[in-house]
């Protein structure tokens, strides 16, 4: 994320460019959102999801408000001890004047609090797919509520503050969020699975996707939306760092996505749809923190450790038995460390940062910075999203009955079902002989 400062409007003019840019990004990265309720919504069965898809679409209604009140506050207020953020001024909106400009490159500051709100609505939405089928959605809204005041607001602000974040002034590199984002929503969705078990049947049931082509519809989406994710995290494009995220954003997510293929059919016998999608997404996580620091030749390679990575760890919870519904820890969690950690290695010192790896010359320093930001996310995420599950867990109860459950968590928790195989005026309406007819038929063959 661009270094920030607040400026006087007086003082230097208004970005038409820049602004018009990130109102674009901002729009794209709240697409993101939708597209993921889509990437997991086919990825569950039928009677699950409406409920995959509301887990996602809540998120747009109750960060937004929380982000206003004072969650931009908490992340992007002056600094207290590099932990938290708090400045009145924000809360509520209050004391934000429409000319008054955020960073370098003079957009509003309105207009970088919506851009970060997206950030934010997504990020919980990630851990849902983890938490598939068994979760009561009321205790999902107040989750989702308490995680983000007590988990993604001070992260954010430890990773992303100018005013003073901890681990921005350490220099650990995070440009659009593999820490903030995605190893805060796999180390979550894995404290909270660990508190909440299995699904019935996990292991012995067929659990497949219900609709790929929803799968890949929202993987395109995310794909789509993530060059507003990634290339606007620089908040500009004066100096070329945004272009070159543009392009390793595309780059890194092709690799990955052959990367992840080559695998399966080496180890599986087959090219899926499945890996192909989550080859892509897996390559977009890696690439959300290191994009900025890395050549395009590194980008390939960034793609291609996090594709056979992550298609490796997917594999991992039924070797230690925890269920991660939609792969949420082999993915985001394995994706986001990656992408990280691969920063030490990868960094040209051409792009966001000097700072360069170990295979352009540079010593551990920067590769020590990235685990230090990746440890201390990590564990902070996990212990506090399993606390906050154990809590929800024994006081209000986080997950349906056993019987609401097996029969579908949509019809139990949302009165509706997502496909209505018998309505008025479909195919078998129209083909089927009339009732009295049937009847009758029915009682010639009984004869």
């Amino acid at each position: 994320m661009a270094p920030a400062i607040m400026m006087a409007a007086d003082k230097v003019e208004l970005s038409p460019a820049n602004t018009g840019f990130m109102l674009i990004c901002s729009a794209l990265v709240m697409l993101m959102t939708p597209g993921l309720a889509f990437f997991y919504g086919g990825m569950v069965r039928v009677k699950s999801t409406l409920n995959m898809l509301m887990m996602s679409f809540i998120s747009l209604g109750i960060i937004t408000i929380l982000w206003v009140l004072f969650g931009f506050s908490l992340a992007f207020g002056d600094s207290h001890g590099g932990l938290i953020g708090w400045s009145s001024d924000f809360v509520g909106f209050s004391g934000i004047g429409k000319t008054e400009l955020w960073d370098i490159y003079n957009i509003p500051v309105y207009v970088f609090a919506v851009f970060q709100l997206m950030f934010a609505i997504i990020t919980p939405a990630l851990i849902s797919g983890a938490l598939a089928d068994r979760v009561k959605f009321s205790a999902w809204a107040l989750f989702i509520t308490l995680w983000a005041i007590l988990v993604y607001f001070p992260v954010a602000h430890w990773v992303w503050a100018p005013s003073g974040g901890w681990a921005f002034k350490l220099g650990v590199i995070d440009f659009a969020g593999g820490t903030a984002v995605h190893i805060n929503a796999g180390a979550a969705a894995l404290g909270v699975i660990l508190v909440i078990g299995k699904r019935v049947g996990f292991k012995k049931d067929p659990m497949r996707p219900h609709s790929l082509p929803l799968v890949m519809l929202g993987a395109g989406l995310l794909w789509f939306g993530w060059f507003g994710f990634n290339a606007g995290s620089w908040l500009g494009n004066d100096d070329g760092v945004g272009a070159l995220m543009f392009v390793n954003t595309q780059v890194a997510t092709a690799a990955a996505m052959l990367a992840w293929l080559a695998y399966e059919k080496i180890r599986h016998g087959a090219f899926t749809t499945l890996g192909a999608a989550s080859g892509a997404v897996a390559g977009l996580v890696a690439i959300t923190p290191s994009g900025g620091a890395v050549s395009p030749l590194g980008a390939i390679a960034v793609g291609v450790i996090a594709g056979v990575l992550c298609a490796m760890a997917v594999g991992l919870k039924y070797k230690f038995g925890y269920d991660d519904s939609l792969d949420v820890v082999g993915v985001h969690l394995v994706g986001g460390v990656t992408g990280s950690v691969l920063i030490g290695f990868f960094a040209t010192g051409g792009g966001q940062s000097p700072a360069k790896g170990l295979f352009y010359g540079g010593n551990a320093d920067q590769l020590w910075k990235q685990l230090a930001g990746v440890g201390a996310v990590l564990a902070y995420s996990l212990v506090v999203s399993a606390l906050l599950a154990f809590v929800l867990d024994k006081t209000i109860g986080m997950r349906v009955s056993e019987d609401e459950e097996v029969a579908g968590i949509d019809q139990a928790e949302h009165a509706e079902t997502a496909y209505d195989f018998s309505g008025a005026g479909g195919g078998a309406a129209r083909t089927a002989a009339p009732a009295p007819v049937a009847a009758a038929a029915s009682k010639k063959v009984d004869a």
